[in-house]
């Protein structure tokens, strides 16, 4: 289930600092919270799968200021929510529906149109291009002692850790066990530096890349994210070719 949202801002050009996911996934817990408290509390759980992805704030026009550490932008703003939980979905939306006055890092909003988006229906061998960047990490040791270490396409272990991530997704989303068909292949790649917390900090990527196998597989990486981290804004992706969303769809 994927959605694109669009905010009237009050103010204009509004200010959108490029380190925001976290504020973000603030105002999907609390909308969710909102709606579904007894599903808020199960998604800070870290046993349960979060099975939700969202993109990057994004604005119809943007003007960047060299040293700033956010662009201004003009026009509607607008992300894109996707899920592989209708409960998620539920409460999510039916909580922005509910209050559709946001405030994100001291800008206004109000939500002016949710759209939900119809689904490619064969995903293998299609081109996809991320909305969020992809991030893979594993554990590396370094000055004696494990520490995190963001992977990157050039390394054999970024995809073999997009494959296990997505076959636990297959696992949460069908309760089947989950196939190992899939290849992928990046076209183009540019990584991008990310303050997901206070001093923690991220590598990920924006792709371009071509999958193929299993569609069950590739449907859990396009409906809650590909890589980790999705539910803190990380592998939303979009087939290449598709319009932003903003003109298809249902309007809720």
């Amino acid at each position: 289930m994927r959605f694109a949202i669009r905010l009237q801002p009050e103010n204009e050009p509004f200010q959108v600092p490029f380190n925001h996911q976290h504020k973000l996934q603030g105002l999907i817990y609390r909308r969710i919270q909102r709606v579904n408290p007894h599903l808020s509390l199960r998604l800070h759980s870290p046993k349960m799968p979060k099975l939700f992805t969202f993109s990057l704030f994004m604005a119809e026009r943007r003007e960047l200021e060299k040293g700033k550490p956010y662009f201004f932008g003009h026009g509607r703003a607008y992300f894109y929510f996707s899920t592989a939980s209708p409960e998620i979905a539920e409460a999510f939306i039916g909580g922005l529906l509910q209050k559709p006055e946001v405030e994100l890092w001291g800008e206004r909003f109000v939500v002016e149109e949710v759209k939900a988006l119809a689904e490619p229906e064969k995903l293998s061998g299609r081109k996809f291009v991320t909305l969020s960047p992809i991030a893979v990490t594993t554990k590396r040791v370094q000055f004696g002692r494990p520490r995190s270490y963001d992977l990157s396409p050039t390394e054999p272990e970024f995809y073999e850790l997009i494959l296990e991530n997505l076959r636990e997704k297959y696992l949460a989303i069908y309760a089947e066990r989950p196939p190992e068909d899939f290849d992928m292949k990046v076209l183009n790649a540019k990584p991008k530096r990310f303050e997901v917390k206070p001093g923690i900090f991220q590598v990920a990527w924006h792709l371009v890349f071509r999958a193929k196998g299993d569609e069950g597989l590739l449907r859990a990486g396009y409906m809650a994210g590909f890589g980790e981290k999705n539910s803190i804004g990380f592998g939303m992706v979009k087939v290449d070719g598709s319009k932003r969303g903003l003109s298809k769809g249902n309007r809720i």
